[in-house]
């Protein structure tokens, strides 16, 4: 070993430099292949060594940087993954080492490693001294000119070093430029803080140090092309801080339209500001001001809708010729979805109306058809009779009931199935690519394990478990964990203990910690059950496989691998039978009752009691009377409420279901003599990739199933927190009753924090009618339950609601918000006692209102619900007292359609 090889192994990558330099070009090339072997040794080391590994991997990116002669291979090994086990690197030794290149080396070699973006910021400080060394152009990648900006002093320095840095000019105008905006701008963006970036970069244009012109341009073209709200945020700011002239405004007239039609929210309405100056000035054409009417008047934001009829009115106030031009535009609003929108533009159309033309008025009152059915009355003062609308009969439409999709069976070539038993090794995927390759792998297994092996072991080279030789730590890490496929694969590959294989199979207890366990549980089991099996005596398939991607399985199906088993003389594995009773539909197949009851087999008996009334429902599989309300979700109880009294007949009964239970299922499967859970403590299941599987366990028991995931959806809606609603779908596809669980998770799942934790429980409401499961009675109550008792925010419920009803269903949707409405306008008792306080302190409630009116216009008429008349006579021009009036017009109209 050389001295060189020596200091590299030991980690001293301070003398690395001191022994490179010294070498010939002969004596590099054969360090260099020694260096590289060292580094292919490197990747293998188990994690216990990553102290050892850091140093070693610090001085190999040295010693190697000094020993290669190319510039692509050097910025290759410098920058590579595997030898970064830090994410800074010793610029100062590197450069050290390679200081007496050519200076056309060097230039190439630091251009190279600028145009890495993942390791371009990191390697600032190297790339700016070899770009010193070289005399070359500074590099201008995206991750170089973010390591620049992070390299910059911050508070009251950044000014004076901005002023005196020689590239300034350069790449200040390529920040604006970068696909991702640099960190350092998007934490120093207050415009009234003079050390920000903000108010430096306005200083540097006030001094001439960076172009005016040049920044305004690009911030400008920044906002115009779009991007990620922090960082419109931070150029939006710097706009307002360089405080535009109004000739610099008008110069820009199509850029200020274009943001305020297309741009996000802030950036529209600071378009907006310019565009009603640059308007009331007379700047801007009245041409342009009603092209742009046409776009804004039909955003999403009430806000910036507002703010534009406001500015017409204010321009028609002005210039009264320009009605004509303006007028028709307005009409447009006549069709806005906010009735509140719709009253605006039609007041502002009966005070300009008579500059109008013949032809013009016309038109607008030809447009005056669109409007809301309350509005009628105050249209047909001004223009006479207002025409119909020509609507058709109403329709409702909901999506189609989604058909069952047979899974593919595990694939019969070798080859193919290593190949998908490596992809999901690698990267885990839903429950039918898991089904498929562990059924491949039994199946295999059973066939020729040694081919099987052979195949599998070249495939799975990168796993941890085939590199490191500490069998302890293998055995200890499956024990614990499962880790999904690999497990089996371990087993098959010889790389667990007979013992840990052993225990891991009869290992079954799931703890109470949540209500996954169980479910978690049951995957776990089947998962440790196929690796005792594959290593010892693999059955010839797995009796589990479901039959459609849902995750059920045929009974008739099922019987016939019971036949294959018996005429093999396998035993199946209880696990496996176990989850595949869970699977199969309980609805009573007659064929496949008789079929199973010739056969005889234990299991296939077993099967027959299942099918049959003999063999009816475990206690978890049953439906909950009344699942656990919110606190008591939350590990608490509800004040005053007490559990009630058990006879001695139904506590007989129920230990002697558990004791069946508990006979006739595998450990790992006794949660299934207990009912739903009660009370759930936290849980750490973060691994989503697992609760992809979680419905494939009961997928004939979608009320059991959302009792058990009824603490995510509930997270949504009461703990703001994201992704608890993914299930929602699912169910709504799966087999069995629906009953309160499903109904109240999809109440959850409608109030959700976030818009896209509402999209999930929309779809499932819109499958649920389709497949003619939904109870609107019993989700408005659940609804109106949440709202009265502040789990749900009711701005969030209409929402979600009005979503639904943009599909087509507004007959779904008002069989859902009609009947929670008299809940919801009741009275609430005062919080001292005596008197009461309006339930117009419901927050949002007029957009519930708004969304209900908006469904008995469209889908037909409705019984009148109690309180509604009262709220909608009092006195007010509240958002509530207007659409309650709305509301209460539609359903006494009937909006000449018929329910659905």
């Amino acid at each position: 070993m050389s001295a060189l090889l020596d200091a590299v192994g030991a980690g001293r990558v301070a003398a690395v430099p001191g022994l490179v330099k010294p070498l010939t070009a002969a004596e590099r090339k054969t360090e260099l292949a020694a260096l590289k072997a060292l580094r292919a040794e490197l990747r293998d080391w188990g994690f216990r060594r990553w102290q050892e590994r850091q140093k070693v991997g610090c001085a190999l990116v040295v010693a190697g940087a000094g020993c290669l002669t190319g510039a692509a291979a050097a910025a290759a090994w410098i920058s590579a993954r595997d030898l970064r086990v830090s994410s800074s690197l010793p610029h100062q030794l590197l450069i050290d080492v390679l200081a007496d290149r050519d200076p056309r080396w060097l230039g190439d070699v630091a251009h190279r490693l600028a145009d890495r973006p993942s390791t371009a910021a990191l390697d600032y400080r190297l790339i700016t001294e070899l770009v010193r060394l070289a005399g070359c152009q500074v590099p201008t990648t995206d991750g170089y000119v973010h390591g620049w900006a992070a390299a910059l002093p911050s508070h009251g320095e950044l000014l004076p070093a901005l002023r005196t840095d020689p590239d300034v000019r350069i790449m200040v105008p390529r920040l604006f430029e970068t696909a991702e905006l640099s960190g350092p701008l998007a934490w120093q963006n207050d415009p009234d803080e003079a050390h920000h970036w903000p108010s430096v970069l306005a200083v540097l244009a006030d001094e001439g140090v960076v172009e005016r012109r040049v920044l305004v341009d690009a911030t400008v073209a920044r906002l115009l092309r779009g991007g990620r709200p922090g960082a419109l945020a931070f150029f939006l700011r710097l706009l307002r801080r360089l405080t535009l002239t109004a000739e610099e405004e008008l110069d820009r007239t199509g850029d200020w339209i274009g943001m305020a039609a297309d741009g996000p929210v802030a950036v529209a309405g600071h378009a907006q500001e310019v565009l009603g100056r640059l308007a009331l000035s007379g700047a801007l054409p009245v041409r342009s001001l009603a092209d742009l009417s046409a776009s804004m008047l039909f955003r999403p934001e009430k806000k910036l809708v507002r703010a534009q009829l406001v500015l017409l009115g204010k321009v028609l106030r002005a210039d009264s010729g320009a009605a004509g031009e303006l007028l028709p535009v307005v009409a447009e609003a006549f069709g806005h979805e906010d009735t509140g929108v719709q009253e605006r533009a039609l007041k502002l159309v009966a005070r300009h109306h008579p500059a109008l033309d013949a032809d013009r008025r016309a038109e607008v009152a030809e447009a005056a058809a669109l409007l809301s059915p309350v509005h009628h009355p105050r249209a047909g003062e001004i223009f006479g009779d207002v025409p119909s609308a020509g609507a058709a009969p109403y329709v409702e439409i909901l999506p189609p009931v989604p058909e069952r999709v047979a899974l593919a069976p595990a694939p019969a070539d070798l080859a193919e199935l290593v190949e998908e038993v490596a992809a999901f090794i690698a990267s885990p995927g839903e429950m039918p690519a898991f089904e498929r390759a562990l059924d491949g792998l039994v199946r295999h297994a059973s066939r020729d394990r040694g081919a099987l092996v052979a195949a599998l072991r070249p495939a799975l080279a990168g796993c941890w478990w085939l590199k490191d030789e500490d069998r302890r730590d293998r055995d200890q890490w499956f024990t614990r964990n499962i880790c999904d496929l690999e497990v089996v694969a371990a087993a098959l590959l010889d790389r667990l203990s007979t013992r840990t294989l052993h225990a891991s199979s009869n290992q079954g207890k799931t703890g109470r910690s949540c209500a996954h366990s169980p479910l978690v549980g049951v995957i776990d089991a089947r998962l440790r059950e196929a690796a005792s099996l594959v290593h010892a005596k693999p059955p010839p398939f797995v009796l589990a496989f479901p039959s459609w991607e849902t995750g059920a399985l045929d009974a008739g199906v099922l019987v016939e691998r019971l036949r294959e088993y018996r005429r093999l003389g396998a035993t199946p594995g209880p696990a496996d039978f176990a989850q595949a009773l869970l699977r199969v539909d309980r609805g009573g197949d007659p064929a496949a009752v008789r079929a199973a009851a010739e056969l005889g087999t234990p299991e296939a008996d077993r099967l027959v009691a299942w099918l049959t009334a003999d063999g009816a429902p475990v206690p978890a599989l049953r439906p909950m009377a009344e699942p656990p309300r919110p606190a008591e979700v939350a590990g608490t109880v509800w004040p005053n409420r007490r559990e009630p009294e058990k006879s001695e007949t139904t506590e007989k009964t129920e230990r002697e279901e558990l004791s069946a239970v508990r006979r006739e299922f595998p450990e790992s499967f006794h949660w299934l003599g207990h009912p739903g859970p009660r009370r759930v403590q936290a849980c750490y299941h973060w691994d989503g990739l697992r609760g992809s599987h979680w419905t494939a366990v009961l997928p004939q028991d979608r009320e059991a199933l959302a009792a058990r995931l009824l603490t995510e959806s509930a997270s949504s809606a009461r703990d703001d927190e994201r992704g608890g609603t993914w299930w929602l779908p699912l169910l709504a596809e799966r087999g069995g009753p629906v009953g309160r669980c499903l109904h109240r998770g999809l109440a959850y799942g409608l109030g959700a924090r976030h818009p896209q934790d509402r999209l999930p429980a929309v779809d499932a409401l819109l499958v649920l009618a389709a497949r003619g499961e939904l109870s609107g009675p019993m989700l408005s109550e659940e609804l109106a339950a949440l709202v009265i008792s502040s789990d749900m925010k009711i701005n969030r419920l209409a929402d979600a609601a009005r979503t639904a009803a943009a599909t087509g269903a507004y007959g779904t949707v008002a069989s859902v918000l009609l009947p929670a409405l008299p809940a919801l306008l009741a009275p609430e008792p005062a919080a001292s006692g005596g008197g009461s306080r309006s339930s117009a302190t419901h927050p949002g409630l007029g957009e519930i209102l708004s969304v209900a009116a908006d469904c008995v216009e469209r889908g037909g008429g409705s019984e009148e619900i109690p309180g509604l008349a009262e709220l909608a006579g009092r006195r007010g021009t509240s958002q509530v007292i207007t659409q309650a009036s709305r509301l209460l017009v539609a359903i006494r109209q009937g909006n000449d359609h018929s329910a659905p």
